[in-house]
């Protein structure tokens, strides 16, 4: 009689959590997904959908490296999510720009990016455009605007289409996706495997368990042995009327998104667990998008909200194997879009131990420990 395969259980039905399933059911694996309640706090319903290289690793070059890696697979990886899911999440990687109004800051960043450089080679692929060089590119362009970083490896997708295809991918490829199932505690077993205890009373055995999910993460990671304290970080966003005409750009900042409304952001602040927007900061985003781009200041602004990001101490993801309990996965970032075709793909050899994929070791959460960060 031939033997199952094992079951892994994903924690978290987010982008993170539906990516390592995707890549573990291509990898041949039985795969149960877990996600948690309506209520939570959901980065993945509320991000801002880019594919962003620019600055990202700056100062960590394997960061620097596994975001160039993952910007490279994005199209191979649009084209497999269509044809499991039949749908179609609006890949535009044409190129994306930083805009600057602070010269002291524009030059900040163009030393970021020559250090970026040093860690990328060959690979780093951007160029430095002062005010007026870029309001011959883009006539639009404001007058307050010093200069922008341009990339062509940058881009975006439509966020909420993406969530979706991940979910309809998982389950194409035979994935079991329980909503509303929210994990109060886990448990390792004496003779291996874990028990989940959710919060309705069931309890769900499994052989192995990947922690994704997200925030939740905070309070389940003690008990498989893990230290990382992931934190929230609130990010708001404004969404404007459709419009007829499209924008000349794509920025980190300001975004057009493929049914034709202007998506506003860009905002960093620790604010706890609370995602309420504030009339204060959209007050800036609006002021913001119209210094960049005069024409916008015409436009009506439709929606509003707040969204929480998910942090590791030092804003870098985490890849963990337990030690105290082997099977046990600690999966955490907050780029969960730009990430997902690695997430989909060699993560899973290394959660599968079928390679050992030697840049990872940078990224467990024994850095912490050494650092005292978390």
């Amino acid at each position: 009689m031939q033997q199952r395969t094992p079951e892994i259980t994903i924690i978290g039905g987010g982008l993170v959590g539906l990516s390592v399933a995707l890549g573990l059911l291509l990898a041949g694996q039985r795969v149960r997904v877990l996600d948690g309640a309506d209520n939570d706090a959901r980065a993945s319903q509320g991000n801002f959908g880019l594919i962003w290289g620019q600055g990202k690793g700056w100062d960590f070059a394997p960061y620097a490296n596994w975001t160039m890696d993952a910007l490279a697979a994005w199209p191979a990886f649009a084209q497999q999510l269509q044809e499991l899911s039949g749908i179609d999440v609006a890949l535009d990687q044409s190129g994306g720009y930083e805009f600057f109004t602070d010269p002291s800051e524009f030059d900040a960043f163009e030393a970021e990016l020559t250090q970026q450089a040093t860690h990328l080679g060959h690979r780093a692929r951007y160029e430095m455009l002062n005010g007026d060089d870029l309001r011959c590119q883009m006539p639009g362009i404001g007058p307050d605007v010093v200069g922008a970083s341009f990339s062509p490896c940058d881009g975006h997708v439509n966020p909420l289409r993406f969530l979706r295809a991940l979910r309809c991918s998982v389950q194409a490829m035979g994935g079991r996706v329980t909503m509303g199932a929210t994990v109060a505690t886990i448990r390792p077993q004496p003779g291996g495997g874990f028990a989940l205890a959710l919060a309705d009373g069931d309890v769900v055995n499994t052989e192995q368990v990947v922690l994704c999910a997200g925030l939740g993460s905070a309070s389940l990671a003690g008990d498989l042995g893990f230290i990382t304290q992931v934190k929230p970080q609130l990010g708001e966003l404004l969404i404007t009327e459709k419009l007829g005409d499209r924008l000349p750009f794509l920025s980190s900042t300001i975004r057009q998104v493929d049914e034709g409304g202007v998506q506003i952001g860009g905002t960093k602040a620790d604010a706890g667990l609370d995602d309420r927007e504030s009339l204060r900061v959209m007050a800036k985003l609006a002021q913001h998008a119209v210094t960049v781009f005069p024409a916008l200041a015409d436009v009506r602004v439709v929606r509003a909200w707040g969204a929480l990001r998910v942090m590791s101490p030092d804003g870098y993801p985490v890849y963990a194997k337990s030690t105290a309990h082997p099977g046990a996965f600690l999966v955490t970032c907050h780029s969960g879009v730009t990430l997902a075709p690695l997430h989909a793909s060699v993560l899973a050899d290394w959660i599968l131990n079928t390679s050992p994929i030697p840049d990872l070791e940078a990224f467990d959460e024994c850095r912490f420990a050494l650092s005292h960060a978390a």
